[in-house]
């Protein structure tokens, strides 16, 4: 191996991911130069990557242009940086960033790009500004009946190739009511094209405490029916139920979509809750992230 040129390595190598080049790193020396090089982390990078940096925003708390993201001193510093902080593009309606294991394109639709029925209506929805979030603005619910939320991406600036999952971004308040025991109808699909859809809660650790009092309350003492009880209760790894982020918030499954990159078409995603009739308030959405399924 040592009889390799470094650039024939280098080659061999960009053809991997950037997980594998990590790794092949610790091979030997001229294995980590080779995977330390732009020529390795410049095949990492969308070929449209300059242009997405140069009509980009940063992201809040950022102040910093990212357009000098495009003078760092190597491709694998810009990749990282693309990874940990994510951009603002189409006038701050989305942020992209990039997966670090795959390389792969990650995008957060904002609240504000999403169709939510009643949205504009200050009785019902309003718009405010939180710290910790990608946008300036999130879309915090205050009390409806008809909850019906959409978002829609053209599948042509995803990666192709590429098994999607997506992802609504939210938080409760501490005075959130009627989700605690109501499931919510989530789909994703192309438009045009049958969705898959499914069932998730939003209130996981609520409906957990009503189960539990509720089954105290009708009697079920006894050791059957109890374990039958917590059988049924959500568990950790349940993705219908929501889990909390790296950055706090919280978020929940929506369902999966193959990006085979053949053909242009449009990503639907959608949240409803229509049909009980119940009232609910408290909700604070983010947006809907669709990242490369792990």
């Amino acid at each position: 191996m040592s009889l390799l040129p470094e650039g024939c390595i280098a080659n061999v190598i960009s053809c991997t991911t950037p997980r594998d080049a990590c790794r092949l790193s610790l091979v030997s020396s001229i294995f980590k130069s080779a995977a330390e090089s732009d020529a390795v982390w410049e095949r990492f990078l969308p070929p449209e990557y300059q242009s997405i940096i140069s009509k980009s925003s940063p992201c809040p708390p950022s102040s910093s242009s990212p357009s000098s993201l495009l003078c760092l001193p190597s491709k694998k510093e810009l990749f990282l940086s693309l990874c940990d902080h994510p951009i603002l593009i189409d006038d701050g309606k989305k942020a992209f960033s990039l997966d670090k294991q795959s390389g792969k394109k990650c995008y957060m639709i904002s609240a504000r790009d999403l169709m939510i029925v009643w949205g504009d209506t200050p009785t019902y929805w309003r718009w405010t500004s939180l710290p910790g979030t990608r946008f300036q603005e999130v879309a915090e619910l205050i009390c409806v009946c008809w909850l019906e939320m959409r978002g829609k991406i053209s599948t042509c600036i995803l990666s192709p190739g590429t098994h999607y999952t997506a992802y609504l971004v939210f938080k409760l308040t501490a005075g959130s009511y009627g989700f605690e025991c109501q499931p919510v109808e989530v789909s994703v699909g192309l438009v045009g094209s049958e969705s898959q859809k499914r069932s998730v809660y939003l209130d996981a650790i609520r409906g957990r405490r009503m189960q539990y009092r509720l089954g105290r309350r009708v009697g079920l003492f006894n050791r059957s029916r109890s374990l039958g009880w917590q059988a049924s209760l959500p568990r950790e790894n349940d993705d219908h139920h929501p889990k909390e982020r790296g950055d706090a918030w919280l978020e929940v499954e929506l369902g999966d979509f193959y990006n085979a990159g053949d053909e242009d078409g449009e990503l639907e995603m959608s949240i409803l809750e229509v049909r009980a009739g119940d009232w609910k308030g408290g909700l604070i959405v983010q947006g809907i992230e669709i990242r490369p399924k792990q």
